[in-house]
């Protein structure tokens, strides 16, 4: 079957360079069919004619430029891979066009045709494996869950046909029996069921984790929440239990973090992976004062190996220098595979001396050095390869990881410079990226100090369409650049601790129009929800200056809504607990942010006094589209019904977004269908009550 490849490209040249490579390259046999478009408009006409197998595309076109020609490239074909082509080489920028969506980056000038075939097969193959999981995943988060209905003393009366499908028990078999009877282990703590015994007959729903056991003996893990149902005296007549096999959700979960860490040729550790473990390393420095280092390893001439022996031959070489990576370093080190012909080896637990650790990288380098130079034997033949390398060291926690990886990178290119088949340490006069990055950090020290933020506010509505709050979003006024996004500077205030202070006045700005609010009778009833970063909630005064601030100003507590993190509240959940408890007494509520965007058990919810649930706007965008975010969205909503939060949904732009979120049981919804964010003063004021 012939490939259908669009290529979209408005430089001529560019575009009959590639065009000429890919017809170069053969796909099962085939020359590929090259369809080409000189804008994203002229893609979209193409596209509806006839769908592509995959898209090259130039990030900058007459009508789109950068991440947005991903993201629209990547919502008009959600399931085919998209390659960029771009002008630079940029490994910050590349990382943001992968987690866009696109599936490889190609710098313009440095590919050939057997290195754009070799990448139309990787992302065809990617594309179908990153498809495979989804719709594995999309099942799984369909299934039904169990059902049991008892009568007071526990006796089963009724099931469904899940619960038979998870324990094996048909309702025949089920019925007159318990469910500790049927499913008893052996390996729950007794204290867990006497637990459970003493919150359901004090009418309470018991919600928790069990080891369960089938009918053929095998054991798994459950979700469970038993609730009791009460005859109109008041009387506990039957119990309502709603189980669910987390078993299989977490299997598929190693199969996505396999496929999301790991390099598929090589099977080391792939950029993402490197990026967990380098910031592990990073926090180890500051708590055993060692130091750490990176060496980036590129191979030369590795074109050339694959223009007269062919992409297999090259990837057999990929192979073989990936092996002898791993046996160069200890059990310790990371050797990863970042793409292409380039690796990266995390050296950690170096001295904490400089002097010493230079001498430690620069030994496994020259090791490294050495491997790579013996003979390399590909399908009988005998070849050889060269490295160049570039090294970094690094030791303080505060190290930023992008800038990192690019002093290593701008190492190896002296290397290179250098002659090849050689290593050079960083120099420090090329760091112009790290002198930006610094230049940013000035004026968002300046913005703050001269007051250049300022807030909008974007409307909360309930299903009616009521105005019933706000969230407080953050903008700064750049005397040069004008308005600029959060995105831009949020991640960098994270880094360097200004956050707090940044955050700090946030919530003080939002406190002040709480209580501007509760003045106006048209507004009293408004909530305000402000964002609080992982580094502000951890701070050891927040819940204090918190309190201090509403007291302040003058601002009802029960007004305010604190919108938290996944990720922070799975990091010391005892102490996250126990804050949020303490600012909970006062009456501040919680609603959790991005949930369902991570992989995390679902258990720590019922420890955590949460408010409200938040569908993420990337689970909206194409929630009548995409019938996985459709599951997802409606398991938000009946999880929250199940622990009686309240769910809001944001990024809602359209009304059938809206009718489908509300006729699975959302409440209250946020987005451009009901008001932009604006500044307060533009902030739309609730219509009166007719009868007021």
């Amino acid at each position: 079957m012939t490939v259908h490849i669009l290529l979209v490209e408005d430089d001529p040249g560019d575009a009959g360079l590639t065009a000429a490579y890919l017809r170069q390259t053969r796909f099962a046999g085939s020359a590929p069919r090259i369809e080409t478009a000189t804008s994203l408009r002229d893609a979209r006409g193409k596209i509806a004619e006839a769908l592509p197998d995959l898209v090259l595309l130039d990030l900058a076109l007459p009508d789109s430029s950068g991440l947005a020609t991903v993201t629209a490239m990547q919502a008009l074909l959600p399931e085919i891979p998209i390659v960029v082509l771009s002008g630079q080489r940029d490994p910050e920028f590349e990382a943001q066009v992968l987690e866009a969506g696109a599936q490889d980056y190609l710098v313009k000038g440095e590919f050939d045709a057997e290195h754009i075939g070799r990448t139309i097969r990787h992302a065809r193959t990617r594309a179908r494996l990153e498809a495979r999981l989804k719709l594995q995943d999309a099942a799984l988060q369909a299934v039904a869950s169990g059902i049991i209905i008892t009568d007071a003393d526990a006796h089963i009366l009724w099931s469904n046909p899940a619960f038979s499908q998870i324990t094996g028990y048909s309702r025949e078999e089920a019925l007159g029996r318990t469910l500790r009877e049927l499913l008893r282990s052996g390996h729950n703590d007794a204290a867990v069921y006497e637990n459970l015994w003493q919150t359901i007959r004090a009418g309470q729903v018991w919600r928790g984790e069990l080891v369960s056991k089938r009918r053929d003996d095998s054991l798994y893990d459950e979700e469970l929440a038993i609730t009791p149902v009460r005859d109109a005296h008041g009387a506990i007549q039957h119990f309502v239990t709603v189980q669910q096999d987390i078993s299989a959700r977490r299997a598929t979960e190693e199969k996505i973090r396999q496929l999301a860490f790991f390099d598929a040729l090589t099977e080391l550790p792939n950029r993402r992976l490197l990026h967990d473990r380098l910031r592990q390393s990073l926090a180890g420095c500051g708590r055993n004062q060692r130091g750490g280092a990176l060496l980036f390893i590129d191979l030369d001439n590795f074109k050339g190996l694959n223009d007269s022996l062919g992409h297999d031959m090259g990837d057999l070489l990929l192979i073989q220098v990936a092996r002898r990576l791993v046996e160069c370093v200890r059990e310790g080190d990371t050797v990863a595979r970042l793409g292409g012909d380039e690796f990266v080896v995390m050296l950690e637990d170096l001295s904490g001396n400089q002097d010493e650790a230079v001498h430690q990288a620069e030994a496994v380098g020259e090791k490294i050095l050495a491997t790579l130079n013996l003979p390399y034997f590909l399908d009988g033949h005998e070849q050889h390869s060269t490295p160049s390398i570039g090294i970094t060291l690094f030791h303080d926690p505060r190290e930023d990881i992008d800038d990192l990886l690019k002093r290593a990178d701008l190492a190896m290119y002296q290397a290179k410079e250098a002659g090849r088949n050689t290593l050079r340490f960083f120099d420090h006069a090329m760091q112009t990226r790290v002198e930006e990055r610094a230049t940013l950090e000035q004026e968002l020290r300046r913005g703050l100090h001269l007051g250049q933020f300022l807030l909008y506010y974007q409307p909360q509505v309930d299903a009616a369409g009521r105005v019933i709050g706000a969230e407080a979003l953050l903008r700064w006024n750049h005397p040069r650049r004008g308005l600029v996004l959060p995105g831009e500077f949020i991640q960098l205030a994270e880094e360097t601790g200004l956050i707090v202070s940044l955050g700090h006045w946030v919530l003080e700005q939002a406190c002040r129009q709480l209580a501007a609010w509760s003045r106006d009778p048209d507004l009293a009833h408004l909530t305000l929800a402000v964002n609080v970063s992982a580094r502000q909630f951890r701070h050891p005064d927040f819940a204090e200056r918190t309190l201090a601030l509403l007291d302040q100003c003058g601002a009802a507590p029960n007004r305010l809504k604190l919108e938290l993190t996944e990720s922070l509240l799975l990091d010391n959940l005892e102490a996250t607990a126990e804050k949020m408890s303490l600012l909970k007494a006062h009456g501040i509520g919680f609603a959790l942010d991005d949930f369902g965007t991570g992989y995390s058990s679902l258990a720590y919810l019922r420890r955590l006094p949460l408010d409200q649930l938040k569908i993420d706007r990337s689970f909206v965008k194409d929630v009548l589209a995409n019938p996985n975010d459709a599951v997802i969205a409606r398991t938000i909503i009946a999880l929250g019904q199940s622990l009686g939060l309240p769910v809001i949904a944001e990024g809602v732009e359209t009304t059938l977004q809206h009718d489908f979120l509300a006729s699975h049981g959302c409440g209250d919804f946020q987005g451009y269908l009901y008001g932009r964010p604006v500044p307060v003063e533009e902030f739309p004021r609730p219509a009166r009550d007719a009868n007021g």
